[in-house]
């Protein structure tokens, strides 16, 4: 992808899957605007990016207000003149089940995530709708805000907040040419070293090991770095017609979620249905097709 001439912001991309995409944005050709809370983790991932002749520069500040939305934005047209490509990828995680969650711990990871995503999002829109040539807005879901995952109540609120305010932006921000989209990335990171099921392999990436087919396939899991294709992609020309999309990638596999949609449809004879009507319905028309909670990974080989 050539992404030539083209100003990014990655927010939260000091380290990890930020990193990541910045990098691979930058390496395509486009300048980007590093976004960390820590001023030397942000220096150093601009310097990795300078180092490999890429062009880039910091702005230190919180995801999740208005003015720190806006002066990311200022950032990058007093810098580079314009703005092209947001990629919301600011986050944290504060888990721990709901009865121990406390209001504080709700609001942390629902500003960051889900407000940054608005005001950043909103912030980004006004400056392109205003350039008049489109523009590229990237949001980042996770599999947690389509299908849950115990102790994470507040992000999966978010992420899942997320995908349906993509769907939105889609259609809103459609007449001005410009595309918004989720991707839905599982990658080792500090955010995946907490799921014990992916310990073996994240101490493998970390050893310099190759992760094994069963991981970069069946379970889609890898490094950062195997996401950020799909971010320059979807920056890119080539992605001009995909736009309210939620798109999976991990290690090697690339998937495309589906919108929820209705499942079972029956219908009551002209009267509503009563509680007793739907007991009696329930069990053979819906039962078999409920819907599963949490992600179900398959069993490794032995």
């Amino acid at each position: 992808m050539d992404l030539s001439g083209k100003v990014a912001i990655v927010t939260g991309s000091g380290r990890g899957l930020g990193l990541a995409y910045a990098t691979e944005l930058a390496r395509s050709g486009a300048a980007v605007v590093v976004n960390d809370v820590d001023a030397e983790v942000a220096e150093a991932a601009v310097k990795s990016i300078s180092d490999a002749g890429g062009t880039a520069v910091a702005e230190v500040v919180a995801v999740g207000s208005s003015e720190a939305a806006q002066a990311l934005v200022d950032r990058a047209t007093n810098e580079f003149g314009r703005l092209d490509v947001l990629v919301n990828n600011a986050g944290i995680l504060r888990d721990t089940t709901l009865w121990k969650m406390t209001d504080e711990q709700f609001d942390a990871v629902v500003t960051t995530h889900l407000r940054g995503t608005f005001t950043c999002t909103r912030a980004a829109a006004i400056r392109m709708r205003e350039q008049g040539e489109g523009g590229r807005i990237i949001c980042v879901g996770s599999p947690t805000g389509q299908v849950g995952n115990f102790g994470q109540t507040n992000y999966a609120a978010a992420k899942a907040g997320i995908v349906g305010m993509v769907r939105t932006w889609a259609m809103e921000l459609a007449r001005a040419e410009i595309t918004v989209n989720a991707i839905v990335p599982v990658a080792a990171t500090a955010m995946t070293e907490t799921i014990p099921f992916l310990q073996p392999y994240i101490e493998a990436l970390k050893a310099g090991e190759p992760m094994p087919p069963f991981a970069r396939q069946q379970l889609g899991f890898g490094s950062p770095e195997d996401a950020a294709g799909l971010v320059a992609f979807l920056a890119s020309d080539a992605a001009s017609g995909i736009t309210g999309q939620a798109i999976g990638i991990g290690g090697d596999r690339l998937a495309l979620w589906s919108h929820p949609s209705e499942v079972v449809v029956e219908f009551a004879d002209g009267t509503g249905w009563s509680p007793d009507a739907i007991a009696g319905v329930w069990p053979e028309k819906f039962a078999g097709s409920q819907q599963k909670v949490g992600q179900e990974f398959p069993e490794p080989p032995k």
